[in-house]
């Protein structure tokens, strides 16, 4: 793949920050969209919005089969079995808090165990702490290795047949390495639990098959794979969605409504009360051909060889520390600069056109068991190059004669 011809699809990186061209390096927060998605959300308003199944008008029509033929576009996309696995959400957040606040809850008893990582982002981890308290169930984390990795052994130590519910970051969003999903998943299933995957930071960067991983429930956000904000999917195995109630209620989720008793229409529409994100709909979609074209193996190893490249040329700079493994990674690292503060850090290198994220990536048990407060994070995508680590190696030196003494 040709990153610089594919940057130039990109309308927002054409721009000059502070004088500098701007290198975007925070794509594991939000990835920025190639022209083509923006145009087919702008095509979509300007020519086919209605209400999804509802009118019997041609408008209607039109929006209902560009919302379904997202979802049945986005189960191929990730080897769903059909399209009645996927539910379209908000996104990786929303579709967490769905398994938890329905599945979990329906089916946790006093004494019972979920089982995560002190990896895991607040998004898969809170929703767990809400679920266990509620059902008075165990909240039990599998240790993670000196280098930030998972070991199966510590899975098979930690999940026993008190465990209902097992849930883990595909990739992490602090230390980019990709866990074992698929060795997980036999571990969970061999103790009669079920496997959720926050495939956040790995769906816009490798082929994602869901039966192949085996897991029972997969959440992802269409915003950080070249889609529009305030979309994402959960998949989950049709016989689990069956089983489980909405959570949210009124128009377009409802079978059958009395005065006093009400049922629900078949998944995933049952979870899908109100009008639907449409459009958001119609951008993910249009986002998953742009990925598709390109090649989510190509986008892997463009991805994977800058990480490595990024670990190399900043691991020479004095004074920088870099969390995560060397290598089993992908697509972002992680460090801090000697004592200086990850904001400082990032506010230096925005002065040179470079953006970064600095803080705690909403990963605060991550932070305390790295032994820090905050950290700064280059993360990669495809319009990324090996010219725009020069340009952040080049922006840290700068940093580390701007503030001197700090570096110790």
């Amino acid at each position: 793949m040709n990153a610089e011809e594919i940057r130039t699809q990109f309308p927002i990186l054409k721009q000059e920050i502070n004088g500098h061209p701007l290198v975007y390096l925070d794509s594991a927060a939000s990835s920025q969209k190639p022209r083509s998605v923006i145009e087919a959300i702008v095509r979509y308003y300007e020519n086919d919005h209605a209400n999804v199944h509802r009118g019997v008008h041609t408008l209607g029509a039109r929006a209902t089969d560009a919302y379904e033929g997202a979802r049945e576009k986005t189960a191929r996309f990730v080897g769903a079995a059909s399209s009645e696995e996927i539910v379209f959400t908000r996104g990786t957040t929303t579709a967490l808090n769905l398994v938890a606040a329905s599945y979990a809850r329906s089916v946790l008893r006093e004494g019972d165990e979920i089982v995560i990582t002190p990896m895991e982002h607040h998004s898969n981890l809170i929703p767990w702490q809400q679920a266990a308290k509620a059902a008075g169930a165990k909240l039990k984390y599998i240790p993670l290795q000196p280098d930030g990795t998972i070991a199966i052994a510590d899975v098979e130590a930690t999940v026993t047949e008190r465990t209902k519910i097992v849930s883990v970051a595909h990739v992490s969003n602090v230390l980019g390495v990709v866990n074992p999903v698929k060795e997980i998943a036999a571990v969970a299933h061999r103790n009669g639990a079920v496997l959720v995957v926050d495939g956040a930071q790995s769906t816009p960067h490798m082929r994602i098959n869901v039966q192949e991983l085996d897991c029972d429930f997969f959440a992802f956000s269409g915003h950080k794979m070249c889609g529009p904000t305030g979309i994402g999917a959960l998949y989950g195995r049709k016989a689990l969605l069956e089983s489980m109630e909405p959570i949210e209620f009124g128009g377009e989720m409802i079978d059958h409504v009395d005065l006093y008793e009400s049922t629900w229409k078949d998944v995933p529409a049952r979870f899908e009360g109100g009008t639907p994100i449409i459009a958001g709909a119609v951008g993910l979609a249009a986002a998953i051909d742009f990925l598709e074209q390109i090649g989510l193996d190509e986008i892997n190893a463009h991805n994977e060889k800058l990480a490595h490249y990024a670990y190399e040329r900043l691991s020479a700079i004095e004074g920088v520390t870099i969390y995560g493994p060397q290598h089993n990674r992908t697509g972002l690292v992680t460090f801090n600069l000697g004592d200086i503060h990850p904001h400082d850090v990032a506010t230096v290198l925005d002065a040179e056109g470079i953006a970064i994220r600095a803080g705690h990536h909403c990963c605060q048990p991550l932070m305390r068991w790295l032994n820090v407060t905050a950290t700064a994070r280059a993360s990669f995508y495809l319009y990324n190059t090996e010219r725009d680590i020069d340009r952040l190696a080049e922006g840290l030196l700068r940093a580390k004669e701007f503030f001197g003494d700090a570096i110790g």
